[in-house]
């Protein structure tokens, strides 16, 4: 390694970079382009941490029609070296990208943060449970390709063991694989668990306004680096103390990307995600009569036996196909031969549905 390469790996470690995307750079390097990584995006320019220092940068060069490959925050990329105004050429492959879909009538994804390790979904305990927002999250995180982490802020706000034990588990529940953490950024309690699993790699915090993701951002960085507001006691809401993706290195290592409140968190083609939030109901799918299973009313369905013996809380079953019909109406809106099959499927089992109430009906007469 020359001295050059060393220095760059040097200062750039702290921030991810590793000998694997030194060699996806290499082409890049050999052009007298600058390795940085993405701390922040803005209207077309992105705050950029380099081996020489920050530096701003126009994104217009890589900004293409396809909302998915736009410069985002956790990127990679080759910037110029100088010029005014000075441009990022080219973005390294993602090893992971957090994308959801947005609120247009195009169904298109937005991509949120890139090369994320570990998804941190932050929860308050301030207000109560929304077990399936929950599994919505975990569904996108999953799709990612990072590992989920479920963290529960406030956790000073429910003194009673007993109470939080029973919370702790209905979200283990919800959240099969996903380790979960209660923790008090305001008291310290839990920091020193989530500290040692997020000091190796890149995470990213994810959650409502008002979940306290701005708290623990600073604690988790040892100092106020993140607005923090007060959340309204009616919802336990707060406003959107954090406005931009904010890219941070950690004391104690790994890189921490904070969030807005996030409204909204629809799916985008995140099917593999749902089936790992919900793997009982895809392990029990597999026992099912019939391989195209819906789940509704055919014969020999292990799935609904199960919620028929208590093996299975009937919410989970309700939650896993909302996730699933609405998945897959957001694959089909961009993709016309699937929405056909789902349209004839859906025409399919109308059919089966009626046909089995004539026949209970003629059993009443």
């Amino acid at each position: 390694m020359s001295s050059s390469s060393a220095a760059v790996f040097s200062a750039l470690a702290p921030y991810g970079w590793d000998e694997t995307w030194a060699k996806e750079f290499a082409p890049y390097a050999a052009e007298g382009l600058l390795a940085g990584r993405v701390v922040r995006v803005d209207r077309g320019q992105c705050d950029i941490v380099t081996a020489g220092g920050p530096l701003r940068a126009d994104t217009a060069f890589v900004t293409p029609h396809d909302p998915l490959r736009v410069v985002c925050t956790g990127d990679w990329v080759a910037v110029e070296p100088g010029g005014n105004p000075r441009y990022v050429r080219a973005y390294l492959p993602r090893r992971t990208a957090f994308v959801r879909s947005t609120s247009s009538k195009r169904s298109e994804g937005q991509i949120l943060a890139a090369n994320v390790d570990h998804a941190i979904v932050a929860v308050s305990l301030a207000v109560e449970l929304d077990l399936g927002r929950i599994e919505r999250f975990l569904a996108l995180a999953w799709e990612s390709g990072a590992q989920p982490v479920v963290v529960l802020t406030k956790a000073d706000l429910v003194p009673d063991p007993v109470t939080l034990a029973h919370l702790v588990q209905d979200v283990e529940t919800s959240a099969p694989g996903v380790p979960v953490l209660t923790v008090s950024a305001l008291e310290g309690d839990g920091l020193d668990l989530l500290v040692s699993l997020v000091r190796s790699g890149t995470s990213v915090l994810l959650g409502q306004s008002g979940a306290g993701k701005s708290t623990l951002a600073n604690a988790l960085v040892g100092e106020e680096v993140m607005d923090v507001q007060a959340a309204r006691d009616v919802d336990g809401k707060g406003r959107h103390t954090t406005t931009t993706r904010n890219l941070l290195a950690l004391p104690a290592g790994g890189v921490l990307i904070d969030t807005p409140g996030l409204r909204g968190v629809g799916l985008f083609d995140a099917g593999a995600g749902v089936g790992q939030v919900f793997s009982e109901i895809e392990e029990l799918a597999q026992r099912c009569r019939f391989a195209d299973c819906g789940h509704e009313s055919e014969p020999g369905c292990a799935v609904r036996h199960a919620v028929e013996t208590g093996e299975l809380p009937v919410r989970r079953l309700e939650s896993y196909r909302k996730l699933m019909r609405e998945n897959q109406w957001i694959v089909a809106k961009t993709d016309a031969r699937l929405r056909s099959e789902i349209k004839k499927d859906w025409k399919k089992r109308g059919a089966e549905g009626k046909a089995a109430m004539e026949a209970k009906r003629g059993r009443w007469r």
